[in-house]
Formats: structure tokens, C-alpha cells, sequence
């Protein structure tokens, strides 16, 4: 895949504006739930939960014979406040998500004093891929169940064949 890079020339101000928006920190992920989620809540109702999701690369045979074997890649998860709560109601092991969200590192010194550097994606949207039963629910809660409330985008009903759905109003 290669980078494609389009400018556009507006005026003596237009590169101004351009500096200030050639900055993007975006992550969009589809994978599966490689963990239960551990959840901790907080003193006030804050909420943090932490998973690890699984994004896999599928195998596959180059022109010259060559076979590239299937590459699998964990991402770190971190899910705050509502995401955290929705995430602790309705997300187990197995489950496939799509994230969207913003990459992070941080350093830490771990027991021996070493610096670590560990990275995190801090989820901003979710939307649950797994349909109903798929992984087995825990504690009794069906899976796929998050309401319009809870910030879980509803997917968009396929069109049917009738005229009169074509209609404006």
C-alpha cells in the first residue's frame, strides 16, 4: 500500500492551515477479544477496562511460490468510563469488536528498574461484530444486547425491494 499525499493551494494562508492538520493519531481495529476484560471501578463512577484484542493477517502464496505464513498481532485495549461499563456488561472472550481509537505509549520501570515501554490503543467508539451466542455469555447477559443508549452505534437495516422505500418522506 502506498501512501497517497494530495495539497491543495488556496492562497497565501493555505499553508498555515495545512501544518496545522498534517497531525492524525487514529487506530481502527477488528479483531477478537483475546481475554475477559478486567474491569476496575473508582471511587466517583469512573470505570477502566483493559483487554487484549487479536488482529490476524491470513496466510498466502506470492506469485513466485513464496508462502507468507498467517501473522497475528495483539493490540492492549483500554476502555474508559461508559466504554469501560459497557465493555464489563457485554464483552467476554472470543468476542469480535471494532474499535476506533487513539494510540498511546507509555514507559514504566518494571520490578528489576528497567524501563518498559508498553503501547495502548484508548478506545473513543466500539461496535460489537459477534452475533448473538457466538461466545458463550457469562452471568446470564445475551450478547449483542447493548442498547442505542449506551453509545453502541445500531447497524443500518438492509434496503428492501419495494418503490415506495425510495421515497423522501
Amino acid at each position: 500500500m502506498h501512501d497517497v499525499i494530495i495539497l491543495f493551494n488556496f492562497g497565501a494562508n493555505s499553508n498555515k492551515k495545512r501544518k496545522k492538520l498534517m497531525s492524525v493519531n487514529k487506530v481502527i481495529l477488528i479483531g477478537n477479544v483475546g481475554q475477559e476484560p478486567k474491569v476496575t471501578y473508582y471511587e466517583g463512577g469512573n470505570c477502566v477496562a483493559q483487554l487484549s484484542l487479536a488482529t490476524t493477517d491470513r496466510a498466502y502464496t506470492l506469485q513466485n511460490g513464496t508462502q507468507v505464513p498467517e501473522r497475528t498481532e495483539w493490540h492492549n485495549l483500554i476502555f474508559r468510563n461508559r466504554w469501560g461499563e459497557v465493555v464489563d456488561k457485554y464483552v467476554h472472550k472470543g468476542d469480535k469488536l471494532y474499535v476506533e481509537g487513539k494510540i498511546r505509549t507509555r514507559s514504566y520501570d518494571d520490578q528489576r528498574g528497567i524501563q518498559r515501554y508498553v503501547t495502548e490503543i484508548f478506545v473513543d467508539n466500539m461496535e460489537m461484530l459477534s452475533s448473538r451466542g457466538a461466545a458463550a455469555p457469562q452471568q446470564g447477559v445475551s450478547q449483542g444486547t447493548v442498547s442505542a443508549q449506551s453509545a453502541v452505534q445500531p447497524q443500518a437495516m438492509p434496503a428492501q425491494d419495494n418503490a415506495t422505500d425510495d421515497l423522501p418522506f
